[in-house]
């Protein structure tokens, strides 16, 4: 399995990584470890988390994604196979949020706790907290990455400004740098990443690790009308995709694959392997077979004439927002 590295850190990942938002919510304990078996067993080697998924369903507290995630550690004895990424920030309870430096080495070690580790190889700053001083958010990074608690740091929606002046200072200061970038990008939603932050993170050499690659299931073909989305766990947001652009972008997913004797989602997650900026795009799975197309997307090579044909049928003007804009910020969907 081919590997990409993430910036300019030491974790090197498969070119995709597993959404573990599912994990504790579509995907009970015992299926969610049938597909991290599976999805390891097959070459991938990275899996994308928060502290806070699920806190958004009712009856949930946050951190029943990385409490999965270790339980499958535990009984699996893979941590070593594996790359593991989850996310501080957003609010874990009352006065538990951002990134203050107290903050943060409370929530990393209540993450290691539930994902039964003492390292987490990419731990990410999950949504920017203009209230602290970024000195002081990267210098407790510092402090864990001294610790051995924490191997490399990445931010996700952050505009390009903040990510800039991260940057800068880690440089001036001697500080830890963000290798990584987590943004919502898919082949619907593309103004808004490419505009800013991708020649950002080409030129200052960021990993990316995109999230929502599939636009919440939209790019698999399956919600083509009203009535396809009754009765879906996130149907809510693929309703935003249906107008006459997202039904020409099915049009060219449908062409494209039925050249290569594929899926659409699959030719949706090849389009983003494909992109230079891209290490990774994240894509979760409820079921062995929804799995297994996934990763087949890794093995599909996009010629020039696919990539125009659907980049001709996407495009999107720079700047332009994402069709979920206002939505709870967050990574690791599909």
């Amino acid at each position: 399995m081919e590997k990409r590295r993430i910036g300019g850190s030491p974790l090197e990942i498969a070119p995709l990584m597993f959404g573990g938002n599912v994990f504790g919510w579509t995907a009970d304990a015992p299926t969610s470890f049938a597909l991290l078996d599976a999805f390891v067993d097959a070459g991938f080697n990275a899996i994308d988390t928060a502290d806070a998924y699920t806190r958004f369903l009712p009856g949930h507290v946050g951190g029943e994604s990385e409490t999965v995630i270790g339980e499958w550690l535990a009984r699996s004895g893979r941590r070593a196979s594996v790359v593991i990424a989850t996310k501080v920030g957003l609010p874990m309870g009352e006065n538990e949020k951002g990134l203050s430096r107290a903050y943060i080495h409370r929530a990393v070690d209540a993450s290691l706790r539930r994902l039964q580790t003492d390292y987490i190889d990419l731990y990410q700053s999950h949504i920017d907290d203009p209230s602290v001083p970024m000195e002081e958010t990267l210098d407790a990074y510092a402090r864990l990455i001294e610790a051995g608690k924490v191997r490399a740091i990445g931010l996700s929606n952050f505009s390009a400004g903040r990510i800039k002046e991260a940057l800068d200072l880690s440089e001036a200061q001697g500080l830890p740098r963000y290798e990584s970038l987590q943004p919502w990008y898919n082949l619907y939603d593309r103004g808004q990443y490419e505009g800013e932050n991708e020649p950002l993170c080409q030129e200052r050499g960021l990993g990316v690790i995109s999230y929502f690659g599939l636009a919440s299931g939209f790019l698999t073909g399956k919600y083509r009308s009203e009535a396809d989305l009754e009765g879906r766990a996130r149907g809510y947001r693929a309703r935003n995709y249906l107008n006459d652009r997202g039904l020409g972008i099915l049009a060219a997913l449908d062409e494209v694959a039925a050249r290569h004797g594929a899926r659409p989602a699959q030719i949706a997650l090849a389009w983003l392997m494909a992109r230079p900026s891209i290490t990774a795009p994240i894509a979760s799975a409820t079921n062995l077979d929804q799995l297994a197309e996934l990763m087949a997307a890794a093995r599909i090579s996009l010629g020039q004439e696919d990539m125009a044909r659907l980049d001709a049928a996407s495009a999107q003007a720079p700047g332009t927002p994402v069709a979920g804009a206002g939505q709870p910020a967050g990574g690791g969907a599909s």
